[in-house]
């Protein structure tokens, strides 16, 4: 139930909407029920007023609140005058304040299904948004958006039958099959003709007003040429912004317009991913072969970032899929705001792609995550490593979704968080493990470092491993006591030991 008093002490948000509603109720609620359901959701007090000259809000109150409620439900439920009722009983009710009532009307954001969510029988005339300077009519192509994500079947499997398979680029498709294979050896997708297997994967379908092959939307948007994409998707866009260096724009770019490419998703993908990750930071892991791992969380969770972005998109609306790198952050950006609610997508568990065949084709060669939890691991992974909470953020005129993630990269000046673990601790403390959270043992398969001096003094053995502690001072140009120091801490961890001789042995890393 909401505060009034929190109400009155504040002035008209982006999300309250206030009417004094003195002779009933006004009929402006309507757009403003439709904009709230349409966008984020929001609240709607009767019995408020605003003084003009302070703009602070006034209680006034309304008189007959049970005859409100009434005429309320009853043009929610009437379809000539509201396209729908995506209310429950409990979000309309009088309240009250200082002796006088209110009604109160919290309108949730409505479920794709529903949407768009229109005032009168024209869905065109009477669909409305939310935005800072309140109520405003839906654009076309708002409209259009709202009833492609409102379709169970999703846009990118619809067969674009005057288009030919010669608009898909052979290299990219030959290289998705190489990587299926290895991926999936022995499958019999494998021996398969291109034609055959583009259907298999949902990139390919059989028309039925000539029964010839073509592609999907989705098959093209992946493998298409730019140019192809273009002539179906006019507003197609693929940027990548990397900026690293102060002097100049950008450090390194890839657009899908850049000629010297496909311009494809599944290119696009591959082309930037080791480029989003060669620079993060890398705590010191140990996997269960006892090898250094430098395919942490964070690793993986930033790949997991960008196969949303291209999951999720709206490839027909504006300004394209964008995911800018910078010297402490990475966002990713991508028309089209979330399916379900941003809650319901950071707890996990529920997978809705905006592009179906896309998602699956990027599945089949291990690509993102089937079950829904791909965000949900990313929040998870950002308070494991320490780093700030990611942000998400959804505007709209044009839709869009922009996920910011606060990294670390080598040679930032930056010390990668760990979770409050201190290397000389771990023999008091648990320590995650590939498989479950244990009591430190020989057999422990994550360590993690998070002192720069120890990584160094690791460089220099694995280079030299007969280097003495006199000689890692000198390399270092620190005092001999302070190498002892974190050498006792690397052996206690059972990160280093020593085999033979001070004078006649070597260092062995575990």
């Amino acid at each position: 139930m909401i505060d009034l008093n929190e109400i009155f002490k504040s002035s008209e948000k982006v999300n309250v909407e206030v009417k004094a509603a003195q002779g009933g109720i006004p009929n402006s609620i309507w757009e403003t029920y439709s904009s709230f359901a349409n966008t984020f959701g929001g609240t709607i007090i009767l019995g408020i007023g605003e003084d003009k000259a302070t703009k602070k809000f006034v209680p006034v109150g309304v008189s007959e609140p049970q005859k409100m409620l009434s005429d309320i439900w009853n043009t929610l439920n009437n379809r000539q005058k509201i396209s729908g009722n995506i209310l429950l009983e409990h979000q309309v009710y009088v309240t009250e304040y200082e002796g006088l009532k209110f009604i109160v009307i919290e309108v949730p954001r409505a479920d794709r299904h529903d949407k768009p969510v229109f005032v009168g029988t024209d869905m065109f005339k009477g669909s409305f948004k939310r935005n800072h300077e309140g109520d405003y009519h839906c654009t076309t192509e708002e409209i259009k958006a709202m009833i492609r994500d409102s379709l169970d079947t999703s846009a990118d499997l619809t067969v674009l039958d005057t288009v030919g398979l010669d608009a898909l680029n052979r290299d990219s498709i030959r290289s998705y099959r190489n990587r299926f294979e290895i991926i999936r050896s022995g499958h019999t997708w494998n021996a398969l003709p291109n034609d055959e297997f583009l259907i298999k994967i949902g990139a390919a379908k059989v028309a039925d007003y000539d029964r010839k092959i073509h592609p999907t939307l989705g098959g093209l948007i992946f493998f298409g040429d730019f140019i192809n994409i273009m002539s179906e998707l006019p507003n197609f866009f693929l940027d990548y912004r990397e900026k690293l260096a102060i002097d100049t724009r950008w450090s390194d770019r890839v657009c899908s317009g850049d000629g010297d490419w496909s311009g494809n998703v599944f290119d696009f993908y591959f082309r930037i991913v080791d480029r989003l990750t060669a620079d993060v930071k890398k705590p010191f892991v140990i996997n269960k072969n006892l090898l250094r791992d430098d395919d942490t969380d964070i690793h993986k969770s930033l790949r997991e970032a960008l196969a949303n972005a291209l999951v999720h998109a709206d490839y027909s609306g504006r300004q394209g899929v964008v995911i800018e790198k910078d010297f402490r952050t990475l966002k990713f950006s991508n028309p089209g705001t979330f399916r379900i609610s941003v809650d319901d997508a950071i707890s996990g568990g529920i997978s809705d792609a905006r592009n179906s065949a896309i998602f699956n084709m990027f599945s089949l060669i291990k690509v993102g995550e089937r079950s829904g939890m791909g965000l949900c691991d990313i929040y998870s992974h950002w308070k494991e490593y320490g780093y700030e909470k990611p942000v998400i953020k959804e505007t709209i005129n044009p839709d869009r979704t922009t996920l910011t993630l606060n990294i670390e990269y080598e040679g930032n000046g930056g010390n990668i968080a760990t979770n409050g673990l201190d290397v000389g601790k771990y023999s008091d403390r648990t320590i995650r493990t590939d498989t479950q959270t244990t009591t430190q043992t020989p057999q422990t398969t994550i360590r993690t470092i998070n002192e720069d001096t120890e990584e160094k003094i690791l460089f220099l053995i694995k280079r030299n491993p007969r280097i003495t502690q006199v000689q890692l001072a000198s390399e270092l140009n620190v005092p001999t006591s302070t190498i002892k120091y974190y050498i006792r801490k690397l052996s206690k961890a059972q990160v280093i030991k020593r085999e033979g001789t001070v004078h006649n042995g070597q260092w062995i890393v575990l």
